[in-house]
């Protein structure tokens, strides 16, 4: 039985302060007892010899110092995983809030995980279908990769989120396939949209949701994260799923992760972060891939609000450090109704180009994802010159690329949210795109693919 202190010498806000405990470690977990024999969780932030400082899980409000007592459990966060966590909505601490019953935990694991060992590491090469053109067709998503989307603050990455948790999977095969939802610091309107929208679609059935309310305490929201992770590392590497894990909104976890570093009066790093933010992210991303000896995978959409719309701001900065590309969505491509208003030429996936061709999506693809490239990024010049100089000064070559450009958002990019593209109909319609340009200037494309798809579309 764990041994109960009565010494709490102060609450501040979420910090209080116990006195005199023996053998507590950093990030142990423990229960605090108010004298009406209510519970509350709280965990060791800080030993100071017989003295530490713990952060509280819920609110402080009630906490009588001469009668509450603290116990400490030995043990840090831990989540109960199960087969039968599929369809099933949790908190940020792992607790059901669907009205169904609780989970009957197979095992027992500590959510802080361990890292993959990179000798373990197998390459990421597998292509992942989301039905999205502009990241299927151009910035193609593979197993065990990472995968973040930057958007903007008031920008659709919701939808956009909720589409590829709902249209994702591995072709082609009947393996298994998960997607692992964790939602940090959203409005209860955000929540119910998601779930919504999951349970509309059946996808309820394969997705486990993490949800973590924008009201909910700081510390619940650094824990979902790892909650979610630690729920994706059982069904890949124990029940050989395809996982994919989303991760929604990376900026309200980082300014959790500031706020109790303030609390804790630890000297700030960059804009007030704390200066480890790097190693604490890493932590988080670095749990997806894929493992030799195991058939499942973790892949990851980590999706961030760059503040103030600044690439350079510190979480999507090292967010790209960490992570093999990004998908950025563009404020003024949401201005001309672009759905989703993914902006494809500074997006990036980095292994896009192991997870295409013959036997994975089709053999054209490379040659037409450069063409495509190349040529909206031509018509988008042309059309920035037709702003300033007229139509007139155009070339007739200019004219079809600034035609090619307008057309390449509005039927590629732009296809909503309800729209679930195979990568045969994205193909389909870059093929007709191209065909708007004249074959000569098609150079980056192969004759053997011009002669089977140039016009025919």
């Amino acid at each position: 039985m764990p041994k109960e202190y009565r010494t709490i010498q102060e609450v501040a806000g979420p910090l209080m302060m116990v006195k005199g405990v023996e053998g507590v470690a950093f990030d142990e977990l423990g229960e605090i007892e108010l004298a009406s024999g209510e519970k509350r969780r709280c965990k060791v932030l800080e030993v100071d010899g017989e003295d530490v400082v713990v952060q509280l899980y819920e609110n402080a409000a009630g906490i009588n110092l001469s009668n509450s007592k603290v116990r400490f459990l030995g043990r840090s966060m831990e989540l109960g995983v199960s087969g039968d966590m599929l369809g099933r909505v949790f908190d940020g601490l792992g607790r059901p809030i669907d009205d169904g019953p609780e989970i009957l935990p197979e095992e027992r694991r500590d959510i802080n995980g361990l890292p993959m060992n990179p000798a373990a590491r197998v390459y990421p090469e597998e292509f992942i279908q989301t039905g999205v053109s502009a990241i299927d067709g151009l910035n193609t998503l593979v197993r065990g990769q990472k995968l973040p989307i930057f958007s903007c603050s008031g920008l659709p990455h919701s939808q956009l989120a909720a589409q590829i948790a709902r249209q994702a999977k591995v072709r082609g095969t009947d393996e298994n396939f998960a997607v692992v939802f964790a939602a940090m610091g959203i409005t209860f309107e955000e929540s119910n949209y998601f779930i919504e929208s999951f349970k509309e679609t059946g996808a309820i059935d394969r997705t486990v949701l993490f949800i973590n309310l924008a009201n909910d305490p700081a510390v619940e929201r650094i824990s979902t994260p790892r909650m979610a992770l630690t729920a994706a590392e059982y069904l890949a590497f124990e029940k050989d799923m395809h996982v994919l894990v989303i991760l929604t909104d990376i900026t309200n976890y980082a300014d959790a992760l500031r706020e109790i570093s303030a609390a804790k009066k630890e000297v700030p790093g960059r804009r007030g972060y704390p200066g480890y933010m790097y190693t604490d992210l890493a932590t988080m991303y670095e749990r997806a891939g894929r493992q030799r000896g195991k058939n499942g995978s973790i892949t990851m959409i980590p999706i961030l609000t760059m503040p103030e719309d600044d690439k350079t701001h510190p979480i999507p900065d090292l967010t790209g450090y960490i992570t093999e590309g990004q998908v950025i969505l563009s404020r003024e491509l949401y201005r001309k109704g672009l759905q989703p208003p993914i902006d494809v030429l500074p997006s990036l996936s980095r292994l896009k180009d192991k997870g295409i061709g013959e036997g994975k999506t089709r053999a054209d693809h490379a040659n037409t994802m450069n063409q495509l490239f190349a040529a909206y990024s031509r018509g988008k010049d042309a059309k920035e010159l037709m702003t300033i100089l007229g139509e007139a000064a155009l070339t007739e070559i200019d004219l079809k690329y600034a035609e090619f450009a307008e057309a390449f958002e509005k039927e590629y990019v732009s296809q909503g949210y309800t729209n679930d593209r195979s990568i045969e109909e994205t193909l389909a319609i870059g093929w007709k795109l191209l065909s708007m340009l004249p074959r000569a200037e098609l150079k980056r494309i192969d004759d053997k693919f011009l002669d089977e798809y140039y016009g025919k579309q």
